[in-house]
């Protein structure tokens, strides 16, 4: 019952949103829809329910963490949505909050999904809803960086489909029936034409790593999160990021099911790697807050794939990491949206002094940056130390020595940035624009996750630090 309650409630939302006729009390139904989704995505991901082999949908531990993760950071970011739309009472949204539920029930069915026909299904869906929310501003740059971010992704999506059907062919080459079945495929995983396998893969690792912004193919992250609102900006960075993370893991699971995961995690570390050396190039003298943070999360996509491909310890920090990085990158990307909103700019010779602005906002950016750049006491401190306890356990010493560097360069570059957009003086009186004075629902949702990623440091729950485990341990399970 709970399983179909969140996809069920979404898609509901959205339809009770596209017959509503009033502006106002629309964006109502965000928070209410959010805060149940959240509610079940609890029940689930600490009460799993059984699902049967053959099942289309079911949630096993790694299902349940991103599915958690998403619900979160959305019952979190609805909270701002109300607030969002009330600085623009004469807007349109009944388009922009319809997709905006889709979105959330299409990363819920790819959480749950038990095939990998329906994954890339709910994956594609996320490209195609998202689109017009990138877009929502309506100007020559921000439909720019929607043609961008489709054109690329769904050349990702592509390619992943690719991958599916060479995937299928070594169960074919097999001797197997037909069909892209999740637990078939990893019970049977040892029958798998390898050469097959190994090429299908690369061309899922490829095309689903397009849609984490994995380096060198994130050239549509900095366009779109530096154009779509904070509020988009936080979904793609902190929820769509997970969802296709996900999929990554779930041909990981098959190739070490194999026994193939050496390429596998060869071929993640690499992309890994250069994620973080692109990052800590481009983020050194950014000076557009939004693109900045476009780079941290191409920065943490690199994070987590270092460590799945590392193992054993890193992959259990790996699994932390992904919800430290959703919730704080998702009030990075609120707190940019209410500094955007009242500068009217989002590069930093504009909005220097935010502190005296914006006070609320301001801190939490500033708290929110040390956050994401691995700072004690936050959750992302904690995980990134596992990871990197993690390398040196596995005897890496020269990637135990190199991947802290990298992360110190990130923060270096992030702070020539972050620092004066606070802390620095304005150079001149501001000229709100409209409706830019920070409210209370415009500072709750960051100053919630905050506040999560916190606890998340200073004290790991044991149901979360068993849902971590057990993820883990499921990319571990070889032949």
């Amino acid at each position: 019952m709970h399983l179909y309650a969140i996809f069920a409630l979404p898609f509901l939302g959205a339809l009770a949103a596209a017959l509503l006729p009033s502006e106002r009390f629309r964006p109502l139904l965000i928070p209410a829809v959010g805060l149940l989704h959240a509610y079940y995505s609890l029940r689930l991901a600490f009460a799993p329910q059984p699902y049967p082999p053959d099942a289309m949908l079911g949630l096993d531990a790694l299902g349940r963490l991103i599915l958690l993760v998403v619900s979160l950071l959305f019952a979190a970011s609805s909270l701002y949505a109300v607030g969002y739309f009330r600085t623009h009472p004469t807007w349109g949204n009944r388009i922009f909050i319809v997709c905006l539920l889709v979105f959330l029930g299409a990363m819920s069915l790819a959480a749950a999904a038990r095939n990998f026909g329906l994954l890339w299904v709910a994956v594609e869906a996320t490209t195609v809803i998202s689109a017009p929310l990138i877009y929502f501003n309506r100007n020559r740059l921000s439909i720019e960086a929607t043609w961008k971010y489709l054109l690329i992704c769904s050349v990702g999506i592509a390619l992943a489909m690719l991958g599916l059907m060479f995937v299928a062919y070594a169960g074919l080459q097999a001797g197997q029936g037909p069909g892209l079945q999740i637990d078939r495929m990893l019970a049977e995983a040892g029958l798998l034409s390898k050469p097959w396998l190994r090429t299908g893969f690369v061309f899922l690792l490829v095309g689903f790593g397009t849609k984490m912004g994995l380096a060198p193919l994130h050239t549509w992250k900095p366009d779109a999160y530096g154009e779509a609102p904070g509020l988009v900006g936080a979904l793609l960075a902190g929820g769509l990021t997970s969802v296709s993370l996900l999929a990554v893991l779930r041909a990981l699971q098959i190739m070490t099911a194999a026994g193939e995961d050496i390429l596998a995690r060869q071929f993640l570390l690499i992309l890994g790697i250069l994620s973080l050396i692109f990052a800590a190039i481009f983020v050194i003298r950014q000076r557009d807050i939004k693109r900045m943070l476009a780079y941290s999360s191409v920065e943490h996509m690199g994070i987590l794939a270092v460590g799945l491909a590392v193992g054993k310890l890193a992959a259990y920090g790996a699994m932390f990491h992904v919800m430290n990085n959703a919730l704080t990158k998702g009030a990075l990307f609120m707190c940019a949206g209410n500094i955007h909103r009242y500068f009217g700019s989002k590069r930093m010779c504009e909005t220097r002094g935010a502190a005296a602005a914006l006070p609320w906002s301001a801190t939490l950016f500033l708290i929110g940056f040390l956050a994401i750049t691995g700072s004690p006491p936050f959750g992302p401190f904690i995980s990134q130390l596992t990871i990197i306890r993690g390398i040196f356990d596995g005897g890496n010493v020269l990637l135990g020595i190199g991947f802290p560097f990298l992360l110190l360069i990130i923060f270096i570059g992030m702070s020539t940035t972050v620092m004066p957009v606070v802390l620095a003086p304005a150079e001149a009186d501001p000229s709100p624009g409209e409706g830019a004075k920070e409210t209370w629902l415009t500072v709750l949702s960051p100053l919630l996750l905050m506040s999560a990623v916190l606890v998340l440091g200073l004290s790991l729950p044991e149901p979360l630090r068993r849902l971590f485990q057990e993820a883990a341990d499921l990319i571990e399970v070889g032949p």
